[in-house]
């Protein structure tokens, strides 16, 4: 017959400091454990044949006699047949899924984007919360993530929207933008449903079920392309370019001759030229694709930079006067402000003719840029594609090709390097005129 424990007293208890467990008698099986300066209740017995160690609370919130009298409880339940272990799990459980019935689409949403805000630009994050703010949360946010149904997604993606031609839907009024915010709704509640928020079951936000609901985006959106400038007129405009003062003015210079995007010239910081191998790394947080850039920089490119002052404290190319980084405005208003110029001169400004003469775009002189490689030039086309670290179309050809073709890009640039240094004339007919016969 195995020994029965003292029953030991509080104060005989206090004086315990040996880290293990600790027989305190009153009640077979309860322990004091004793792990470094933690000290808590638990009660050893034996259920269903089976050894097992009940915690019963800190000694700091459970006095000796209340942890005797806890371990009187649960020793009557199992000699009732329930086991106290599986019943503390199972009170687990359903606090849990009550407090996730309480927690709401919106509260959801903010901890999805705690989660990823680590891996996306501000300017994305931004956009990310302010579309679901003013779209999403009037309607949805304090819903239970829970419950948010297709019923729900299609209350938001066809809220009414005022438009030029009266009261439409956001999937027709702003198709774009309505695309990205179901998207952005699918995978919150897709994170819901990884945490254990949503019961298994088809994404009410999946494009697969709302498809039989609501017309197909190219049905009701016509994208259009960025405004861009005639590349015959590049020379000209880089040269009136050159006469603006300011670093919105040198920053969309550089964006011209590099055929890069707003986004990675405003961000663009000193470390990543490299003067000796003339290149410009861009690095991958910085990339619509996410993946790091080389770009081979010209004579001219060069030049402009070894022109610019480097600033003390901001580490950016082309720092603001009184800001950290350039605004995404900041490029656009210099082309707005040299067409509106223009204008006044010639009645026309930088437009593009293609597009109903709209004023051009950032964003468009990289279509200048293809344009000109494509007409002008011989390069492959595969070469243009690096450049503008488009993704290959080809999806076989893309995970094969392991090079960047830097040298051809490298030649690439230097050629629209030179041509826009060149202000292009206007063509004039071959035809010779004949005199008349006599």
């Amino acid at each position: 017959m195995p020994k029965k424990a003292k029953e030991l007293t509080s104060l005989e208890v206090m004086k315990i400091t040996n880290d293990g467990l600790h027989a305190v008698g009153g009640v077979s099986g309860l322990c004091l454990q004793i792990i470094g300066k933690a000290r808590s209740w638990v009660l050893r017995t034996t259920i269903d044949g089976k050894q097992q160690k009940i915690g019963l609370g800190s000694c700091t919130q459970i006095k000796l006699a209340m942890a005797r009298d806890k371990a009187r409880e649960h020793l009557k339940q199992i000699k009732d047949g329930v086991n106290p272990v599986k019943e503390r799990r199972a009170a687990r459980i359903e606090a849990m899924t009550a407090a996730a019935k309480a927690k709401t689409f919106k509260q959801c949403a903010g901890e999805y984007l705690a989660a990823h805000r680590v891996g996306w630009v501000d300017k994305h994050a931004l956009r990310y919360e302010n579309s679901l703010a003013l779209h999403v949360y009037p309607i949805i946010g304090s819903l239970p993530v829970a419950n948010v149904d297709t019923t729900a997604v299609l209350e938001v993606l066809t809220q009414p929207v005022e438009t030029a031609d009266g009261i439409k839907s956001l999937w027709e009024a702003r198709t774009d933008t309505a695309s990205r915010v179901r998207g952005r709704i699918e995978s919150v509640l897709q994170y819901a449903r990884a945490c254990g928020l949503r019961p298994p079951g088809e994404n009410p936000a999946s494009w697969q079920l709302l498809k039989f609901t609501l017309p197909k985006k190219s049905a009701v959106y016509k994208e259009e392309n960025f405004a861009a400038l005639p590349y015959a007129e590049i020379g000209a405009f880089m040269a009136d370019l050159r006469k603006r003062e300011g670093m919105s003015a040198r920053a969309l210079e550089f964006a011209i001759l590099t055929a890069a995007r707003s986004q990675e010239v405003r961000l663009a910081r000193w470390n990543e030229i490299d003067f000796t191998a003339r290149i410009w790394n861009v690095p991958a947080e910085h990339m619509k694709m996410k993946r790091e850039h080389t770009v081979p920089l010209s004579d001219v490119a060069v030049k402009l930079l070894e022109a610019l002052p480097c600033y003390e404290g901001n580490d950016h190319i082309f720092p603001p006067v009184q800001a950290d980084e350039l605004s995404d405005m900041a490029l656009l208003m210099v082309v707005r402000r040299m067409h509106e110029k223009k204008k006044q001169v010639d009645g026309r400004g930088y437009v593009d003719p293609k597009l109903d003469n709209r004023v051009v775009t950032v964003h468009g002189f990289r279509s200048s840029f293809k344009d000109w490689a494509e007409e002008e030039t011989t390069f492959q086309p595969k070469t243009v594609e690096f450049a503008l670290a488009h993704k290959l179309p080809d999806r076989v050809e893309g995970a094969y090709q392991r090079g960047s073709l830097l040298e051809k890009r490298r030649a690439l640039m230097d050629a629209w390097s030179r041509y826009c240094e060149t202000v292009q004339t206007a063509k004039k007919d071959n035809v010779i005129p004949m005199r008349k016969a006599v």
